[in-house]
């Protein structure tokens, strides 16, 4: 665990609470408190405001294919069902912004993603990263293409370290990689 801001602190109470709020079954989904891994990963990466929805976009892929900070869903089917509320439910969060731009990258991200991973393929980390990165800018069609159509993840990794730095970058992709490791 790191150590919390008290944004950082209200976020995954946000994300937690809402979801209980939302459902029994994510209710009993939530990991006791000191089990939980309460590091953002890129919302570093993005503008703050837009940090709450890039995070519970994020816990939703880590619910479909990684380890959750959050949650550990009974079986299969309830952690598919979670993980599409949290998809949603981060949308709307980002869409609460007025950003229409985010809310097409994040929805893009999803896509690309979920075809990035049913192809056992790489890349989906340097998707993260350049979306959280220049999120609403709509700059990223070319480079998503280059991972859609030829697997490569060089155009994205090359966008988020020039718009976020090495360093934050860096730290994003570790992250990352330990919780879908």
């Amino acid at each position: 665990m790191s150590a919390q801001t008290g944004v950082e602190t209200g976020l995954w109470e946000t994300i937690a609470g809402d979801a209980a709020a939302e459902s029994a079954l994510w209710a009993e989904s939530l990991l006791p408190p000191d089990r939980r891994a309460l590091e953002p990963v890129f919302s570093a990466l993005c503008p703050s405001e837009q940090a709450l929805g890039v995070e519970t976009i994020y816990e939703g892929y880590l619910v479909h294919y990684g380890r959750s900070r959050l949650f550990a869903p009974r079986d299969d089917a309830v952690g598919l069902l979670l993980g599409d509320y949290l998809y949603a439910h981060g949308l709307v969060h980002v869409a609460g912004s007025g950003d229409v731009a985010a809310v097409v990258d994040l929805a893009e991200l999803i896509s690309l993603c979920a075809q990035v991973r049913t192809d056992g393929r790489r890349g989906d980390a340097e998707a993260w990263a350049a979306t959280a990165a220049l999120l609403g800018t709509e700059t990223l069609d070319g480079a998503r293409e280059a991972l859609r159509l030829g697997g490569d993840a060089g155009l994205l990794e090359r966008a988020a370290r020039s718009a976020a730095g090495d360093v934050a970058v860096d730290s994003a992709l570790a992250a990352h990689a330990r919780f879908l490791g």
